[in-house]
């Protein structure tokens, strides 16, 4: 009995306690599922969310967060500079040869350039114009200005012939808003015959040579006529530039070239870049904006000590330091009496300018990036390949080298000389050279350019120009197209008017053109870097 009064005892007990046991198993059971469901129900709320833009804000549209650290002081608006949102990329194609590398439309790897349109805000402040003179195309010409369109650049004054004159470029060209197209016509010629440069002494040096120096006089009577355009835009800075040539803006709060002119002192009338060059690393480059991220540095940025102790290693046999010119461009306050001094300055008819120049900020020369600007400048030019005659073409010694290579080697040659003087194959070298501070690494332009043609924004513009042009604009880019010919080396054409040499300085001094002396600072060419010698060495 009493065995059997403790059995009936012990039941609940047990029962109880595997109530218990199964109660916590069940328990564990619900937990681990909870924390298994919890983790999946957040990332596919996550995923919805991103997809649906479900409250969070997306990287791809152009919200007030994603510009506000790109936005200049003083706007009302938070935008990119210069920028509004783009209405309508069009998926159309377009069969021109001048949208190679242009048409690409792959996903948006830098989000700000997503559904913006390229407007301007009237509040946005300094306005900035570029004029150039260019036969360039449309894969050279729309990723360097779509570029400064992103440092803040308004207005685009643009005087084209050869390729860049043709139908199929200048009606690109023409549809862009900003942009002022102007061939280089017999009328355009005959007009600038009759400007106040062409019947001053400051760039008569200039006059009645080929090719370098017949570019340089264009370049500065079509700077002439820029300065009017910009006044009648209410532009307040004017910047000359060629297409091979990126502003950097180093040096500024933002990569914007409008807030480094903002900081400029009221009391400046120029602002001067020193060029930085390009220095490729291949020889098979073809894009140059986006392929290109080595540059070499100007003397202006560099200790002096560093300069001239590395400058025989930096040039590499060549005949400068730099390539071609070194002595940088310069962006001037529109003012009155403000006249070019050539393509490289600007100069006042009433006074000398004060001019600064900037201690970070440069200009990027894309010079000789491709082995086809060997060719390219060859064919552009009627002279002979001696260097008698060179000297009458070009101004600086390794172009002049390079037209006598271009037109007396063989391919294979020209390669090999290329790959020599221009290539920087050797990476001890380079990697020694960027250790002292002689050559830099620069990633922005490349990301940038590769951004806006990524976000379809050059084959846009491509695809939405007109299919036609009027009659008057078709017989002027014919015209202008033709005007760029290779004349043949014993004709004289840096001014194709009709007057001869002597013509035209009787002209001047009937028309007894009064000047001071700020009118007769002689007009600055492209200039090599400073030379190392025994002498500065020593120093």
């Amino acid at each position: 009995m009493p065995s059997h009064h403790h059995h009936h005892r012990s039941t609940p007990l047990l029962s109880a306690t595997a109530a218990s046991s199964s109660s916590s198993q069940s328990f564990v059971s619900k937990l681990l599922l909870l924390l298994t469901l919890l983790p999946l129900s957040l990332a596919a709320l996550a995923f919805v969310l991103q997809w649906r833009g479900g409250g969070v804000s997306d990287p791809t549209i152009a919200t007030s967060a994603a510009y506000s650290r790109w936005a200049p002081r003083g706007s009302h608006h938070e935008i990119f500079p210069g920028m509004e949102t783009f209405s309508s990329l069009s998926p159309k194609s377009h069969s021109s040869s001048d949208c190679i590398n242009l048409g690409r439309t792959s996903s948006h790897s830098l989000p700000y350039y997503g559904d913006w349109k390229f407007g301007f805000e009237a509040n946005l402040k300094p306005k900035i114009c570029i004029t150039t003179s260019t036969s360039a195309g449309l894969e050279q010409i729309l990723p360097w200005m779509f570029y400064h369109r992103v440092l803040g650049v308004t207005n685009f004054f643009l005087f084209v012939e050869g390729h860049a004159a043709s139908p199929n470029v200048s009606k690109v060209l023409e549809s862009l808003p900003g942009v002022k197209v102007v061939y280089r016509t017999k009328e355009l010629e005959e007009q600038q015959a009759k400007s106040r440069i062409w019947n001053e002494t400051w760039l008569s040096s200039f006059f009645y040579k080929p090719c370098n120096y017949e570019l340089f006089v264009k370049q500065s009577l079509n700077m002439e006529m820029a300065i009017v355009m910009a006044r009648d835009a209410g532009m307040e800075w004017i910047l000359h530039l060629d297409t091979d040539e990126l502003i950097h803006p180093a040096g500024a709060s933002e990569y914007s070239l409008r807030q480094l002119l903002l900081n400029v002192p009221s009391n400046v009338d120029m602002v001067i870049f020193p060029n930085y060059e390009s220095s490729v690393e291949r020889d098979d480059i073809k894009d140059p904006f986006t392929e290109v991220s080595m540059f070499k540095k100007n003397y202006d940025h560099l200790p002096k000590d560093t300069y001239f102790g590395m400058y025989k290693e930096s040039t590499r046999g060549n005949p400068n330091y730099f390539l071609t010119y070194g002595n940088g461009k310069a962006a001037a306050r529109i003012q009155d009496h403000l006249r070019p001094n050539g393509a490289h300055r600007w100069h006042n008819y009433m006074k000398t300018p004060n001019e600064i120049k900037l201690e970070e900020a440069a200009v990027l020369h894309y010079t000789y990036a491709k082995f086809s600007d060997l060719t390219s400048r060859r064919d552009r030019c009627g002279c002979k390949p001696t260097k008698d005659d060179v000297k009458r073409c070009f101004m600086l010694e390794f172009d002049r080298a390079a037209f006598i290579i271009a037109s007396t080697q063989t391919e294979e040659e020209m390669l090999n000389w290329y790959r020599e003087r221009v290539v920087w194959g050797d990476k001890d070298l380079r990697l020694k050279l960027l250790r002292k501070g002689i050559l830099t690494r620069i990633y922005a332009p490349m990301a940038i350019i590769q951004g806006l043609r990524e976000s379809g924004v050059f084959s846009s513009v491509i695809a939405n120009a007109p299919t036609t042009i009027s009659k008057d604009k078709f017989l002027a880019s014919i015209d202008s197209s033709n005007s760029s010919r290779v004349v043949s080396p014993t004709t004289h054409t840096s001014r194709k008017i009709g007057r001869s040499r002597q013509q035209q300085t009787s002209a001047r001094k009937v028309l007894g053109v009064e000047t001071n002396a700020a009118d007769e600072a002689a007009a600055v060419p492209p200039l090599s870097p400073p030379a190392w010698t025994m002498t500065t060495f020593e120093q």
